[in-house]
């Protein structure tokens, strides 16, 4: 069993790597307004964080991550470029169902992050490397994908933008997503909405109701999805393979989807830039459907480092979040990319060696 005292002294070292990286430490609030973030975390985290109400302050929450209220408070008042650095606890509701995990997850476990605000192009490779760098020691599996890549794959497809929308909204719950391609995928079904008279009711307003039901209707009217779409589909989120080797395969896809073609070219770019700073591409996996499984405000580069250690979460993991700092600078937004680190898992690996 490690101590807390000991990861906690793993922390503060990772810690003073990101401060010499340049990062200023800030130490977001630990109860946070729940109103106003809890949505931007996805239907994962937002089911798992600890909810309270304050008589005053109103829906509150125990901090589950801290890129968010990062990002919140250099949207308020931060300049760019900005770096900044991170030490403390997050909270998070870890067993769920009806059975519980042989082994339960921590709910309380320190998190050591850095994140990085800036235009400059080869960010995203400034900061797999700091993290690359700090972990290479711990015999990791490098992983990384890009949501862009995914996200642009989907809004190329020949579908109504109703239905492009619905899967884009699915796209970080594989199953809930084949289902719905599955279903653009075969001939609409008329469904029938008789009037009876009745009075409406429901959480739904009678306008949002009468909307919906004009939606349902007239999709059943849309050819289609061709099979040739699912299966580039397929092809793309299966595309699994060392990070040297992927590129091939990337460059074929874009030939028959074109709309992924700018994600391919930043993905080429960032991997030359990667390899620059003397990491081997043959030793990081390339995964196309890597950010389905990471949080949902990521929507570029994502990466993991992963231990051979059988229902272990990653040991770092981080990815690029522009879309956020737009949503939380009202309009104003900025390039931002950053990741964390959990010192606890990284104390256990060094004393197990």
């Amino acid at each position: 069993m490690i101590s807390k005292r000991d990861k906690e002294a793993v922390g503060q070292r990772l810690l003073e790597r990101f401060r010499q990286a340049g990062a200023q430490e800030i130490s977001p609030d630990i109860l946070l307004p729940a109103e106003s973030l809890l949505d931007l975390y996805g239907e994962d985290i937002r089911a798992r964080a600890y909810v309270t109400q304050d008589p005053i302050r109103g829906e509150m929450m125990l901090r589950p991550d801290f890129t968010v209220p990062v990002v919140q408070a250099h949207m308020a008042s931060g300049a760019e470029p900005a770096r900044y650095c991170y030490l403390g606890e997050v909270f998070r509701k870890q067993d769920s169902g009806d059975v519980r995990p042989e082994k339960s997850r921590d709910h309380e476990y320190l998190q050591c992050g850095f994140e990085l605000f800036t235009r400059d192009p080869d960010a995203d490779a400034e900061v797999f490397a700091l993290f690359h760098d700090a972990l290479q020691s711990l015999g990791l599996r490098a992983e990384m994908g890009d949501m862009g890549l995914l996200l642009d794959a989907v809004s190329g497809l020949p579908l109504t933008r109703a239905r492009a929308d619905a899967l884009m909204h699915h796209i970080w719950r594989p199953g809930r997503f084949s289902r719905l391609l599955d279903r653009f995928s075969k001939p609409g079904v008329s469904r029938c909405f008789p009037d009876t008279g009745q009075t409406w009711a429901g959480l739904r307003s009678e306008d949002e109701m009468i909307r919906r039901i004009a939606r349902l209707q007239g999709d059943a009217a849309v050819p289609p999805l061709a099979p040739v779409w699912t299966e580039r589909l397929d092809r793309l989120f299966a595309l699994r393979a060392p990070a040297s080797k992927a590129l091939p395969a990337l460059g074929e896809l874009a030939a028959d989807m074109p709309a992924i073609a700018p994600a391919v070219d930043r993905i080429v770019a960032r991997m030359a830039a990667i390899a620059h700073r003397g990491i081997d591409l043959d030793g990081v996996i390339f995964d196309a459907s890597h950010g389905r499984t990471t949080m949902e405000y990521y929507d570029g580069f994502t990466f993991t480092f992963q231990a051979d250690r059988a229902g272990w979460p990653p040991v770092a993991s981080g990815g690029r979040y522009d879309a956020l700092t737009l949503v939380l600078g009202k309009g104003r937004e900025i390039p931002a990319v950053g990741g964390i680190i959990r010192p606890g898992l990284v104390a256990e690996l060094e004393a197990s060696a």
